[in-house]
């Protein structure tokens, strides 16, 4: 399990084991630099200098050379604890012969005590200059002779707009961009987070920032838990690589952290006969481990909803999503206009003729289906409204995607009155919108201070006004429950997946999640476990990839995670 604990929680459990005893603010601030020194060399090891290990100290007149030459950094210090941390890395790069040159923006004056106290130790060894404006406009860049920048000037804490200084970021770009596009120094490092985004939202404060910008750090280094917004909105797109590094905080969080890829229990009924799995994403290689001996009918009968003649695509992709995820039986329940259409696609999954809102609540008189599909290319006519609400009312879990959220743009309160706490939403942005105006409106306006709004405040409201869970989609899923139980599933870094991004897609992880509900799990978990094997299943086939290949996957991705639980003696 991995946690993504919010700038106020972090502070809070730091406050914590420095008033404990546990370790001072200063020793926090020595491990910080420490981390961020050890993350530089460790990603680009040309840069480490030859001579260190067992030798004298090193002549600041004369380093010791790389495989680059003689190391050049630039450090950006802020006002507060993360200029601190800056000051450490100077003084730290210095001790292994780098030649650093120190900014500050700021008055010394002004600095917490900790961090003046090493402002001061790099005052005694080192120059520090002020940060202006001008200083950057056109610098450093490829010809300068500098290897590294280090971004300290702003961390987690910033509540307000980075404008004093609105060419540095540009700056900052412009170095980011040589890396990436031509593997050129220098190199940006951020300490914590790029300085100017909102850690809580992934957000950029204030009207001036560059939103055009593909990343303004090529490695951002944070210490003791990922925050929110490395992996929320622009965050990963602004943040580079990210890596995690310990500083030696041992108190555990009980303030209500995010999960993201948490440890989940799919299958939590031991009785004889059932299928238990485990996934855990972010902290390790995923495992799985299974009882034999299961029966079709112990795993479920999902029911998915086709819409007529010429769009039925949509609920087979949700069907067979469905089918391979491990429901016990599958029906698609089809409109007569659509019957042949469908029966010529179809094998393995049942097939149903249902005829209107009427023919749904007949059917599911038979309370074998304990899982339902609607939405999926069912249409935005007057009868998609009816068949949901004849659905809803037979109180099934169910999943609502797509034409089942959008044909109640009108008056989404309707939809909401019929909800309940099986049901999961699975908008994505636009379908979001149409549902929850006011939500997406704040998620879109230009936050001016922080901590800013945030996808997963957006979603924690969604789910709690529809009294349901709610998976928002996107490279940064959000998926939130009616109590305020968060997850987020990101396909990005690592687990970026940029060819789910076709037609098509959507409809399947619908048909993952009704599967997983379909065998008993419950809406929070089948929907997290249902958007991490979306993702695992789009990197295991990789680029090419189109939706018809998702369902086929999984057998690959589950013999990976049965083979791992195997490693692990489980």
């Amino acid at each position: 399990m991995m946690e993504l604990l919010t700038a106020a929680q972090m502070r809070a459990i730091e406050q914590a084991a420095i008033e404990s005893g546990e370790v001072t603010g200063l020793e926090l601030m020595e491990r910080a630099g420490t981390g961020v020194v050890e993350a530089i060399f460790e990603e680009w090891p040309e840069l480490e200098l030859v001579g260190q290990e067992g030798g004298a100290a090193p002549d600041p007149a004369d380093p010791p050379r790389g495989i680059l030459g003689k190391m050049k950094a630039l450090v950006l210090c802020g006002p507060g604890n993360n200029g601190g941390d800056g000051f450490v890395v100077a003084r730290l790069l210095r001790a292994r012969g780098c030649e650093v040159e120190v900014f500050f923006f700021g008055e010394a004056a002004h600095l917490p005590a900790d961090a003046r106290v090493n402002f001061d130790r790099w005052s005694e060894i080192g120059a520090v200059k002020p940060l202006q404006d001008d200083v950057f406009d056109g610098w450093p860049d490829e010809t300068s002779g500098v290897h590294i920048v280090i971004d300290a000037l702003f961390g987690t804490g910033l509540a307000r707009p980075f404008l004093q200084c609105r060419h540095l970021s540009r700056r900052m770009n412009s170095c980011s961009e040589l890396a990436r596009t031509r593997d050129l120094f220098p190199r940006v490092v951020a300490v914590d987070i790029p300085s100017g985004l909102c850690a809580d939202s992934g957000a950029w404060l204030g009207d001036d920032q560059p939103l055009d910008f593909a990343g303004l750090a090529n490695l951002t280094v944070t210490f003791h838990s990922l925050k929110p917004g490395h992996f929320l909105a622009d965050g990963p797109a602004s943040c580079g690589k990210v890596v995690c590094t310990d500083i030696g905080l041992t108190a555990p969080s009980k303030l209500g952290s995010l999960s993201r890829n948490a440890l989940i229990e799919m299958y939590n009924d031991n009785r004889p006969g059932r299928h238990i799995v485990s996934l855990v994403g972010g902290g390790g290689e995923p495992h799985l481990s299974a009882k034999q001996g299961p029966h079709k009918f112990s795993h479920g009968h999902a029911l998915v909803l086709s819409g007529g003649h010429g769009r039925t695509g949509a609920a087979r992709l949700a069907a067979r999503g469905a089918l391979r995820i491990g429901a016990g039986l599958v029906t698609l329940g089809s409109p007569r206009s659509a019957m042949f259409e469908n029966a010529a696609q179809l094998t393995a999954i049942m097939l149903h003729q249902i005829d209107g809102a009427h023919g749904v609540s007949e059917l599911l008189e038979d309370k074998r289906f304990n899982a339902l599909c609607l939405g999926p290319g069912l249409g935005r006519g007057m009868d998609t409204q009816a068949v949901v609400i004849a659905a809803l009312k037979a109180r099934r879990a169910t999943v609502l995607d797509a034409d089942a959220l959008t044909r109640f743009e009108r008056d989404p309160q309707v939809l909401f009155d019929l909800l309940h706490e099986d049901c999961v939403l699975t908008p994505h942005g636009g379908e979001f919108a149409i549902l929850f105006p006011d939500l997406a409106a704040n998620l879109a306006a230009r936050p001016q201070t922080g901590p800013a709004y945030s996808k997963v405040d957006a979603t924690r409201e969604a789910a709690a006004r529809s009294g349901c869970v709610v998976l928002f989609k996107g490279a940064d899923t959000v998926i939130a429950d009616p109590t305020g139980r968060c997850s987020v599933n990101s396909a990005q870094y690592e687990r970026a997946a940029p060819w789910l991004a076709t037609a098509g897609a959507g409809d399947v992880l619908a048909g993952f999640i009704t599967g997983l509900l379909a065998r008993g799990l419950s809406p929070m978990a089948a929907a997290e476990v249902g958007a991490w094997l979306h993702v695992e299943c789009a990197r295991q086939y990789g680029p090419g990839l189109i939706s018809e290949d998702l369902p086929e996957q999984l057998p690959a991705v589950l013999n990976r995670l049965e083979q791992g639980a195997r490693r692990m003696g489980l």
